[in-house]
């Protein structure tokens, strides 16, 4: 097949969507890998929930505005993640005469053996194949490096709580389980017991899935000195701030993402997942988790302990950059 326009490289075209996750992902391969590269905001149309099966390589799930950005010269590579990429990134393969390579994060739907690698989870129980790699947990952004400079950027910042200070991060409700306000209060009075029987205070900050009800429940049942950032309030996201001083970190166990991100920093990690929050998938998670020794379910006890920093987003980059020089 002859190219329209051959790949431009080496700019690696970054497919990045309305998922904070997916974001995540793709950006924290991208700097892991260390080349240059470009973001492409993609938006969807009502196209994209049909099976990838029968999109295939297509950018008819995106909306207008979004299929103009899709434009030579196409770059030497693209990463993606999230079945909703696959497509596009499918399609602009295709239309480089197949000289630009494809790497996805996450199950692609369907067009495997058009991916040049494709880095699934543990936890999602793929089929092994020749482009497949897998991982534990979901890559990341939050590398050594910029948690150093984080905790430099927040220093002196918190001293007015007392230590030990505990990073209390908090996700929500997913389409198919409801973060109540019974789990909130749960939350606030399990991570409140822990920082007061270690004398410390609470880092907490919400995220964009916690609703009004759920996040007014968990403030108000936080017992012990804190810093609140919730979502939506004025000023700098803190996020990357409290984890990156904490001396300990509870996430709640409904976003891969989150529990992946807490794993990043070698302090004691505290997963909070009552049965009724978690799907069986996020569960295999947490178990792979506890087993490596990354986090400990959340029972209201902080304990002494270290753990190996968790980002796949490296293991990834290494293998892209071996294909990219093949």
């Amino acid at each position: 097949m002859t190219s329209e326009n051959p790949p431009s490289d080496p700019i690696i075209w970054l497919l990045i969507d309305d998922r904070a996750g997916n974001r995540s992902q793709c950006v924290g391969v991208a700097e892991a890998l260390g080349r240059a590269y470009e973001i492409r905001e993609i938006s969807y149309g009502a196209l994209s929930a049909i099976p990838n099966l029968f999109l295939g390589a297509s950018f008819c799930g995106l909306t207008q505005a979004s299929q103009e950005l899709m434009a030579p010269p196409w770059p030497a590579a693209v990463i993606g993640a999230g079945r909703r990429t696959a497509p596009v990134a499918r399609r602009i393969k295709k239309l480089s005469g197949g000289g630009t390579k494809l790497f996805q994060v996450m199950h692609p739907g369907s067009g495997v053996g058009d991916f040049d690698l494709i880095a699934v989870p543990n936890h999602d129980h793929f089929p092994d194949g020749p482009n497949i790699q897998k991982i534990t947990g979901a890559p990341h952004g939050l590398t050594p490096k910029k948690l150093s400079e984080a905790a430099e950027h927040w220093r002196g910042r918190f001293d007015d709580l007392p230590g030990p200070r505990i990073a209390l991060i908090v996700g929500g409700s997913t389409r198919r389980r409801r973060f109540t306000e019974t789990m909130a209060r749960e939350l606030a009075e399990q991570a409140s017991r822990m920082a007061k029987s270690a004398g410390g205070s609470l880092l907490v900050s919400t995220s964009r899935r916690t609703d009004e009800a759920s996040g007014k429940a968990l403030v108000e049942g936080t017992t012990v000195p804190a810093r609140v950032f919730r979502w939506g309030d004025e000023g700098e996201n803190p996020y990357v701030g409290y984890l990156a001083c904490a001396d300990a970190v509870i996430v709640t166990g409904d976003s891969m993402s989150m529990c992946s991100e807490a794993c990043a920093v070698p302090v004691p990690v505290y997963i909070y997942a009552p049965d009724t929050l978690i799907t069986e998938k996020h569960r295999r998670l947490h178990e792979e988790l506890f087993e490596g020794g990354y986090a400990r379910r959340l029972e209201g006890t902080l304990e002494e302990w270290r753990h190996p920093r968790l980002n796949a987003a490296t293991e990834i980059a290494q293998v892209i950059a071996e294909i990219m020089e093949a």
